[in-house]
């Protein structure tokens, strides 16, 4: 029934359940002529006879007059690029009018919603006055709203709340991006996705320069950490391709050492070690494998413990937020014990156990681990 008149949707629906123009106007109440202008477009049923007629062909009143508030994906898009497009070759105030029919008609399908604020944001700039900007913003703020009371969405949900800080922004309120973006302490609910570029600013906006830096502070390192961990997971995944795992290998040491991994994340560089010793064992270089399972062992046994999430003098913020996530869900002494039979006495490793410098390294671990010999 797509893009079908209410009269054709009425004919069809009558015809597919085989029913007389007579047996539907006995029905509703109304002569077989009264349905016959229905289906020819002249006339429209009485809207009490709506739901009536609807029951009666055992559908809705939405597909009775053939409207969905929800739309797939490709229709959406198809409307936001039309839209766009109207925005460059047609009068500015026609094609906002037009935005708001389009809302209207499809209140409750947020994906949209979300998209015509969208376009209220990248073409407020176009209108004569810097009051008619402010309204426009005001449109975007309040169908964010909108979203932000009803929808569901986790993913809709944060764009609405960052599209809402952006139109505060522009209208000179970062205030109100605060409170719509941050915890009681100022700082991003979500880090990531826009959030925090938007607080930051907010807080510049306000004088907070202290605020500022602290968000992207926390941002950045986030982002670090979050790369850091793409790479061992990659490193993982490409451990049998060794010219690949080797690439991987030396950009991640590369990163850690730009970024104090070592003192940032020491778990992180114990995992990465391990999976060089792997890599280099796979490959048959066993100087190579010793070289690496040594600064496994070396990070194991300085500065490892406790266990937390950590600053340096650089990141000298994150502490605030990060300290204590990451309490490890085991105590030290079995940590200690997993480091050395999970790790150095990999059975991976056996090729090795005759030589004196791994003989070392395992008595080392053995020492740190409080097992002796």
């Amino acid at each position: 029934m797509k893009n079908m008149s209410l009269a054709n949707v009425i004919m069809a629906m009558r015809r597919e359940k085989g029913v007389t123009q007579d047996e539907l106007a006995i029905h509703t109440g109304v002569s077989k002529g009264s349905v016959s202008k229905w289906e020819n477009g002249n006339t429209l049923p009485d809207i009490m006879l709506l739901p009536i007629i609807a029951e009666y062909f055992g559908i809705t009143i939405d597909q009775l007059m053939n409207h969905s508030p929800q739309l797939s994906e490709a229709e959406i898009v198809k409307i936001y690029t039309y839209l766009t497009e109207d925005f460059s070759n047609r009068p500015f105030e026609a094609v906002i009018a037009e935005c708001d029919t389009v809302v209207k008609r499809h209140y409750t399908c947020f994906s949209l919603v979300r998209y015509v604020a969208l376009l209220y944001i990248n073409h407020a700039g176009m209108a004569e006055s810097d009051e008619r900007k402010a309204e426009i913003f005001q449109k975007s703020i309040s169908l964010c709203e909108h979203i932000l009371q009803n929808c569901r969405d986790s993913n809709l949900l944060q764009q609405a709340a960052n599209f809402q800080a952006m139109s505060y922004m522009h209208i000179g309120k970062p205030e109100k991006v605060l409170e719509s973006l941050c915890d009681e302490n100022k700082m991003p609910l979500q880090y990531g996705a826009g959030s925090s570029a938007l607080v930051s600013q907010a807080h510049q906006l306000l004088g907070d320069m202290t605020k500022a830096n602290e968000v992207e502070q926390i941002e950045l390192y986030q982002n670090i950490m979050t790369a850091f961990d793409g790479l061992l997971s990659y490193l993982r995944l490409n451990l049998a391709d060794y010219e690949t795992a080797k690439s991987v290998y030396d950009r991640a040491e590369k990163v850690a050492e730009i970024f104090n991994m070592r003192g940032l994340n020491p778990n992180n560089m114990a995992i990465l070690y391990t999976f060089g010793a792997h890599m280099y064992n796979a490959a048959g270089e066993s100087e190579k494998t010793l070289e690496t399972l040594e600064k496994y062992v070396d990070v194991c046994m300085n500065g490892f413990f406790p266990v937390a999430a950590r600053g340096d003098e650089f990141f000298n913020s994150v502490d605030i937020l990060l300290g204590g996530q990451y309490a490890p869900p085991r105590n030290d002494a079995i940590i200690k014990e997993s480091m050395l039979n999970d790790g150095i006495l990999d059975p991976a490793f056996s090729a090795l156990h005759d030589r004196e410098e791994f003989k070392n390294l395992v008595q080392k671990m053995r020492d740190f681990a409080g097992g002796g010999q």
